[in-house]
């Protein structure tokens, strides 16, 4: 994915990315489609009525963050681990809360049986830390982490609810999360609205360091 996906259309989010030093930097709308090759997002964007489109699945902003998750056909695999690790009511709950959703190809890049092992019942607890590694107490936009981004002269540490801190920063017209042990992904689309906060979605499994 060549493309990050920022939803805020005001000339501010520009200027902001920009004082990153990527020039190249590009603000699109939730309109805008993207097709990668990988096929890890389909028919992104808004409907006729206005409502964010993941994997070509309705986004309800009056639904929560599992219920339009399970609605993705591309969060198949995310959906199953926060089951498997007892986090449905949480990320039901009130929040706010941001969350990095891995696609289901970005599972498939972890080594082979990586996965699996992470379902089983004695992994509970690991998997549950993963997981809470890709979300963020509060509601931060697009526009949010690129004002915290220029805020920091280049670099926005975000804290997980895990307790780790994940590290964004902008590679060309991408915004590329890394986290404390290494594992790094891409923003491929943004701000898509939840009732209890905001998912972006990504092409990568953050892996924490505990």
């Amino acid at each position: 994915m060549k493309t990050a996906i920022f939803t805020s259309v005001a000339a501010a989010s520009a200027l902001m990315l920009g004082a990153c030093g990527s020039e190249n930097t590009t603000v699109t709308t939730e309109a805008d489609t993207t097709m990668p090759a990988d096929g890890t997002a389909v028919a992104d964007g808004m409907d006729p009525s206005g409502n964010v489109m993941v994997g070509g699945a309705q986004m309800l902003p009056t639904r929560n963050i599992v219920e339009n998750a399970s609605e993705s056909p591309l969060h198949t695999t995310l959906v199953s681990a926060v089951t498997a690790a007892g986090l449905v009511d949480t990320l039901s709950g009130t929040g706010p809360f941001t969350v990095f959703a891995p696609v289901n190809a970005a599972f498939e890049k972890l080594p082979a049986g990586a996965v699996d092992s992470l379902m089983k019942p004695e992994s509970k607890a690991r998997l549950g830390a993963v997981l809470t590694y890709h979300v963020v107490s509060g509601r931060m936009t697009a526009s949010d982490i690129a004002q915290a981004i220029t805020d920091g002269n280049g670099t926005a540490t975000l804290t997980t609810v895990q307790g780790e801190n994940l590290t964004a920063k902008m590679d060309g017209s991408n915004v590329v999360l890394t986290g404390e042990g290494g594992s790094t992904a891409i923003v491929t689309q943004a701000d898509v609205p939840q009732s209890n906060g905001v998912i972006h979605v990504i092409d990568g499994v953050l892996m924490p360091k505990a």
